[in-house]
């Protein structure tokens, strides 16, 4: 429970900052409410929470926060799909519809709760006296409401995971998914009301049973919503480490033709404390070591052919190349001048980025071995 609460807050902070930057933009103001009504229902329906409020505002009062906030929270569920699936006038039309069906829903579930002494409303839906019109109206009602929002956004979010393409569309089918068995569950609840109403005892494992459903589809939607970017925060999570071992590699290289052209070395483009930030970055200095490591080869290149070479492309293997860098490096130091132009290096496995990226890690690596 408690990692749930913390990670709606995480999402709840988030979509406040990009609605604070985005003020206009309805289906994301819709998904922040969404979040914000949810979250404010945990505390409510916590037992600390839930006594304090009862204590202040009557037996049965947290319990009817939660669950208009649960209606409400649903609702803006809704709205994000009808100013994302519709165009805006359509979508406000359609979303003014059902705010007027949720207040409905609301007003009576309150009045149903209010018009009951506080100690017949106390309790919890397994221990609840149904027989009580007004209960069996107050959980019923907001029931049959919760398994309509819950169907239609189930039905939109099909649809919008047949349109997308993987990984979103993973995501969004376990969304649906989840959905879809959290409408379930509550139609499961609203016949359970209504046999306890009529006086039909109930089994305890059934109502277990369906706790368990509710409580699983509710992960699984929470897995779904969150599928995609957690994909793509993981697969940048990997790309980042992959850049800061490939960056520790490229070192040895590196630092012998840095030590050889220190021109070659690249700067911040200013002073400001912002750009020294960004420059730190592992990405940056990854790509930056790369640029650095192929300039320098260019202009140790003169000094890497051997009187018997093809002096147009110089076409060695990696280790080879790592002991004539060596010698270069001791020749530039004693001030030898250049015997020649620069010429290319062929690139042994292949012409992409990634193939270079490969040879100058493996020469990297035979400096560091030789050393």
């Amino acid at each position: 429970m408690e990692i749930l609460l913390l990670g709606l807050l995480a999402a709840l902070v988030w979509k406040l900052y990009q609605w604070k930057r985005s003020p206009h933009d309805a289906p994301l103001r819709s998904v922040t409410l969404c979040l914000l009504c949810a979250a404010l229902s945990y505390p409510v329906a916590m037992p600390g929470g839930a006594s304090g409020v009862d204590t202040v505002a009557g037996h049965g009062t947290a319990k009817l926060i939660q669950n208009v906030l649960l209606l409400l929270a649903v609702y803006f569920l809704m709205c994000f799909y009808l100013y994302s699936a519709a165009d805006e006038e359509s979508g406000r039309r359609r979303a003014r519809k059902e705010g007027v069906l949720v207040a409905v829903v609301a007003v009576a579930i309150t009045v149903a709760a209010e018009s009951v002494p506080h100690e017949t409303f106390a309790g919890s839906f397994s221990t609840a006296d149904m027989t009580t019109p007004q209960i069996a109206f107050f959980y019923g009602g907001a029931g049959l409401y919760l398994m309509y929002a819950l169907g239609m956004a189930c039905r939109w979010t099909r649809r919008f995971a047949r349109m997308s393409r993987r990984p979103h569309s993973t995501g969004l089918w376990m969304a649906a998914v989840g959905l879809g068995a959290m409408a379930v569950a509550c139609a499961i609840r609203a016949v359970i009301v209504a046999l306890r109403a009529a006086d039909v005892k109930v089994s305890e494992p059934l109502m277990a049973a369906v706790a368990f459903l509710l409580v699983a589809s509710i992960l699984l939607f929470a897995a779904g919503i969150t599928y995609s970017g957690a994909r793509a925060r993981i697969s940048s999570l990997r790309l980042w480490f992959e850049h800061r071992r490939d960056h520790r590699r490229l070192a040895p290289l590196w630092e012998l033709l840095a030590e050889t052209y220190p021109d070659n070395v690249l700067r911040p483009a200013s002073a400001a404390a912002l750009d020294r930030r960004r420059a730190r970055g592992v990405h940056r200095r990854y790509h930056r070591r790369i640029v650095e490591c192929r300039d320098g080869l260019v202009d140790i290149s003169p000094y890497l052919l051997d009187e018997g070479d093809d002096g147009t492309v110089l076409n060695i293997d990696s280790a080879e190349l790592a002991a004539r860098l060596r010698r270069a490096s001791a020749r530039i130091e004693k001030g030898a001048p250049a015997p020649r132009r620069a010429v290319p290096l062929a690139m042994a496995l292949g012409s992409d980025r990634e193939s270079d990226v490969k040879q100058l890690i493996a020469v990297s690596d035979e400096l560091r071995a030789a050393a």
